[in-house]
Protein backbone atom coordinates (compact mmCIF):
# COMPACT_ATOMS: atom_id res chain seq x y z
CA UNK A 1 0.00 0.00 0.00
CA UNK A 2 3.07 2.56 0.53
CA UNK A 3 4.57 2.62 -2.93
CA UNK A 4 2.18 5.39 -4.23
CA UNK A 5 2.95 7.53 -7.11
CA UNK A 6 2.61 10.99 -7.35
CA UNK A 7 0.16 12.37 -9.31
CA UNK A 8 0.33 15.97 -10.83
CA UNK A 9 -2.76 18.07 -11.89
CA UNK A 10 -5.46 17.56 -9.46
CA UNK A 11 -3.23 15.86 -7.01
CA UNK A 12 -3.59 15.70 -3.49
CA UNK A 13 -1.26 15.95 -0.92
CA UNK A 14 -3.13 15.14 2.51
CA UNK A 15 0.21 15.79 4.74
CA UNK A 16 1.32 19.29 5.15
CA UNK A 17 4.83 18.19 6.12
CA UNK A 18 7.57 20.39 7.35
CA UNK A 19 9.63 19.80 3.58
CA UNK A 20 7.41 18.75 0.95
CA UNK A 21 9.44 15.58 0.32
CA UNK A 22 9.11 13.89 3.70
CA UNK A 23 4.90 12.80 2.89
CA UNK A 24 3.20 10.43 5.34
CA UNK A 25 3.68 7.21 6.50
CA UNK A 26 0.92 4.90 6.62
CA UNK A 27 -0.33 2.29 9.74
CA UNK A 28 -1.99 -1.10 8.46
CA UNK A 29 -4.16 -2.57 10.53
CA UNK A 30 -6.64 -5.73 10.58
CA UNK A 31 -9.89 -4.87 8.75
CA UNK A 32 -12.03 -5.26 12.36
CA UNK A 33 -9.99 -3.56 14.22
CA UNK A 34 -9.34 -0.45 11.89
CA UNK A 35 -13.44 -0.33 11.26
CA UNK A 36 -13.06 0.15 14.82
CA UNK A 37 -11.18 2.13 15.03
CA UNK A 38 -12.61 4.73 12.05
CA UNK A 39 -16.21 4.35 14.07
CA UNK A 40 -14.24 5.36 17.41
CA UNK A 41 -12.46 7.96 15.65
CA UNK A 42 -15.04 9.31 13.98
CA UNK A 43 -17.18 9.78 16.74
CA UNK A 44 -14.42 11.35 19.21
CA UNK A 45 -15.16 14.66 20.19
CA UNK A 46 -12.12 16.79 18.22
CA UNK A 47 -10.23 13.48 17.12
CA UNK A 48 -9.26 13.60 13.73
CA UNK A 49 -9.04 11.15 11.23
CA UNK A 50 -7.58 11.46 8.01
CA UNK A 51 -7.47 9.20 4.89
CA UNK A 52 -7.37 5.34 5.25
CA UNK A 53 -7.13 2.93 2.66
CA UNK A 54 -8.40 -1.26 2.43
CA UNK A 55 -7.53 -3.66 0.65
CA UNK A 56 -9.83 -5.31 -2.41
CA UNK A 57 -9.69 -7.89 0.00
CA UNK A 58 -10.90 -6.86 2.66
CA UNK A 59 -8.50 -7.95 5.10
CA UNK A 60 -6.34 -4.80 5.82
CA UNK A 61 -6.99 -0.76 6.51
CA UNK A 62 -4.17 1.54 5.95
CA UNK A 63 -4.17 4.82 7.93
CA UNK A 64 -2.07 8.02 6.71
CA UNK A 65 -0.25 9.43 9.87
CA UNK A 66 2.65 11.75 9.44
CA UNK A 67 6.00 11.16 8.77
CA UNK A 68 8.18 9.74 10.78
CA UNK A 69 5.61 7.76 12.39
CA UNK A 70 7.39 4.41 11.40
CA UNK A 71 10.31 5.03 13.39
CA UNK A 72 8.40 4.47 16.98
CA UNK A 73 5.58 2.68 16.24
CA UNK A 74 5.02 -0.47 18.62
CA UNK A 75 1.07 -1.39 18.86
CA UNK A 76 0.98 -5.15 18.67
CA UNK A 77 -1.22 -6.54 15.64
CA UNK A 78 0.05 -3.73 13.41
CA UNK A 79 2.94 -2.48 11.03
CA UNK A 80 3.29 0.97 10.09
CA UNK A 81 5.36 1.70 6.55
CA UNK A 82 7.88 4.84 6.37
CA UNK A 83 8.27 6.06 2.97
CA UNK A 84 11.95 6.93 3.29
CA UNK A 85 11.35 10.19 2.33
CA UNK A 86 10.14 9.71 -0.99
CA UNK A 87 6.73 10.49 0.59
CA UNK A 88 2.85 8.80 0.05
CA UNK A 89 1.20 11.47 -2.43
CA UNK A 90 -2.35 10.84 -2.07
CA UNK A 91 -4.66 11.21 -5.32
CA UNK A 92 -8.17 10.68 -5.36
CA UNK A 93 -7.27 7.50 -7.20
CA UNK A 94 -5.93 4.86 -4.82
CA UNK A 95 -2.14 5.28 -4.86
CA UNK A 96 -1.71 1.17 -5.24
CA UNK A 97 -3.98 -0.87 -7.66
CA UNK A 98 -6.03 -3.28 -5.37
CA UNK A 99 -6.80 -0.96 -2.70
CA UNK A 100 -9.35 1.75 -2.37
CA UNK A 101 -10.50 4.65 -0.80
CA UNK A 102 -12.95 4.13 2.87
CA UNK A 103 -12.05 7.46 3.50
CA UNK A 104 -10.80 9.55 0.98
CA UNK A 105 -8.17 12.23 0.85
CA UNK A 106 -10.55 14.68 0.10
CA UNK A 107 -13.04 13.93 2.96
CA UNK A 108 -10.69 13.41 5.69
CA UNK A 109 -8.36 15.32 7.81
CA UNK A 110 -4.85 15.54 6.40
CA UNK A 111 -3.28 12.90 8.39
CA UNK A 112 -4.54 10.92 11.77
CA UNK A 113 -2.36 11.93 14.64
CA UNK A 114 -0.24 8.57 15.84
CA UNK A 115 -0.90 9.19 19.54
CA UNK A 116 -5.16 9.40 18.66
CA UNK A 117 -4.57 6.16 16.65
CA UNK A 118 -2.47 4.71 19.23
CA UNK A 119 -5.46 4.71 21.50
CA UNK A 120 -8.17 4.39 19.35
CA UNK A 121 -6.94 0.95 18.31
CA UNK A 122 -6.09 0.13 21.82
CA UNK A 123 -9.93 0.99 22.54
CA UNK A 124 -11.34 -1.38 19.32
CA UNK A 125 -8.97 -4.35 20.48
CA UNK A 126 -11.28 -4.36 23.86
CA UNK A 127 -13.97 -4.08 22.32
CA UNK A 128 -13.44 -6.95 19.97
CA UNK A 129 -12.24 -8.81 23.18
CA UNK A 130 -15.04 -8.50 24.80
CA UNK A 131 -16.76 -8.91 21.94
CA UNK A 132 -15.46 -12.46 21.15
CA UNK A 133 -15.75 -13.73 24.73
CA UNK A 134 -19.24 -13.15 24.88
CA UNK A 135 -19.76 -15.51 22.64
Amino acid sequence: MVEAGTQTGGSVDPCPPPAAETGCDLVTVPARQGLEAVDILRRGTGEAVGPVLHDDGGDTLGFVVPAGTAEAWDVPGSTCTGTDGRGLRLAPEPPVEGSDWLLPPEEADPATDPAVLRRALGEAARLIAAADSCR
